[in-house]
């Protein structure tokens, strides 16, 4: 018994909780309803901190309190709830991989590249531009806007949004398209400007650059982004773009 439960303790800290959480969680679930100090006993934990520890337990959803007459009894939730914990944990780091993995891409490689699968770490590349641009510099794109829309309509179009919000200077090469047609009409409501390039230019990636980084945005699938910080390589493709906005008439 003694093994079995020591089992069950250690997968409870395996999920993130402390040791002496682990313990009140576990004596509140072989007491069922009972008082700080019946806890207390059976976890061998002191009575001032097993207070602590049951607020901290009652947050991530695991205890509650019950009045009963005049007495205030504390409860552990079904170990069902444990699953919630679980499902957190992997949600944060679902929404934090795209910065893992750059991190351990610059430090284990030294690369200036780092290559992204996946429209949720895509989206995590986007709104990484927005948080590192600052006011007044440059934000230049050259794409298919349809095709760039479509990978999350809902998303991308939020993204346009928040970043129409910035005091920055965004510049929009657009593959002509009837998508093209109707945001160069509302240009001004997403604070930038935009020149639609002819026809016969046909694109399956959409480029964003900024100062010291340019990110590749590959439209088609599979749906990846590539994202490369070296200055010589952000300043050709700033060249390249400028050559081509200038060849287009207002």
């Amino acid at each position: 018994m003694q093994i079995s439960r020591n089992k069950l303790q250690n997968t409870l800290i395996n999920i993130g909780l402390s040791e002496k959480e682990a313990q009140v969680y576990m004596a509140s679930m072989s007491l069922g309803p009972s008082s700080i100090a019946g806890i207390s006993s059976a976890s061998g934990i002191k009575r001032t901190t097993v207070y602590s520890i049951f607020e901290e337990l009652r947050r991530k959803g695991l205890m509650r309190e019950e009045i009963k007459g005049w007495k205030t009894l504390f409860v552990a939730e079904s170990p069902e709830k444990l699953e919630n914990i679980v499902e957190q944990m992997r949600k944060e780091v679902k929404i934090n991989m795209p910065e893992f993995t750059a991190m351990f891409n610059l430090h284990s490689s030294g690369a200036f590249i780092k290559y992204y699968e996946g429209i949720e770490s895509i989206k995590g590349v986007y709104n990484g531009l927005l948080q590192e641009i600052k006011a007044h510099e440059d934000y230049s794109i050259i794409g298919d806007t349809k095709q760039w829309l479509d990978q999350d309509p809902e998303f991308f179009l939020d993204f346009a949004k928040k970043r129409a919000k910035l005091n920055i200077n965004i510049r929009n090469l657009m593959q002509e398209s009837e998508v093209a047609r109707e945001r160069k009409a509302m240009e001004k409501n997403f604070n930038e400007k935009i020149k639609i390039m002819p026809q016969d230019y046909k694109l399956t990636t959409n480029m964003v650059i900024i100062p010291h980084k340019v990110v590749i945005n590959q439209l088609t699938p599979p749906i990846l982004a590539m994202v490369i910080e070296n200055d010589s390589i952000v300043n050709m493709n700033r060249e390249m773009f400028e050559m081509i906005w200038k060849s287009i008439p207002d």
